[in-house]
């Protein structure tokens, strides 16, 4: 039976591709200062606004298990703390520190470097094109905006 044919290019493959390299780039990157994407994303997120370990589980695109051993190993590392959520007793805060600030700083400036290495491939005005279909395409594919994992409990 021959292959079937293809009306387009292989989307997935090539988001996945790009995401996968572009994803690695950026962890070695931060590991230089011994910061993972995940936390320089928890502690950006957190440090724009008051939001509780769920809203910033969702933001990060983590389930809730993966969250919890994040915001232990930034307590750990003296970059955040959970705090009551004065609005709900029973959610917590995470509050980032002057020592987390001053690392997602760090952390930004690293993460900027190489999301403009990466886009250095295009010339400015087809670099904004990019991101604006890249973006569009984020929000038809999900339009409410990121969602948490959820991932099977075992049995």
């Amino acid at each position: 039976m021959p292959a079937p044919e293809r009306a387009q290019r292989d989307i997935s493959r090539l988001l996945n591709e790009a995401g996968h390299v572009l994803s690695n780039r950026l962890a070695a990157a931060l590991a230089e200062i011994d910061l993972t994407p995940r936390t320089q994303c928890v502690l950006v997120h957190a440090l724009e606004e008051e939001r509780t370990q769920i809203q910033l589980a969702a933001l990060a695109g983590v389930d809730k298990t993966t969250m919890v051993s994040t915001v232990d190993e930034m307590e750990r590392r003296g970059l955040a703390e959970r705090r009551p959520a004065a609005s709900d007793r029973r959610a917590r805060i995470i509050a980032v520190t002057e020592a987390g600030r001053r690392l997602a700083e760090e952390g930004q400036r690293i993460v900027d470097r190489v999301h403009g290495e990466a886009l250095a491939a295009f010339d400015p005005a087809r670099r904004d094109a990019f991101i604006d279909l890249l973006t569009e395409l984020a929000g038809a594919i999900s339009p409410t905006g990121p969602q948490p994992i959820r991932r099977p409990r075992g049995r």
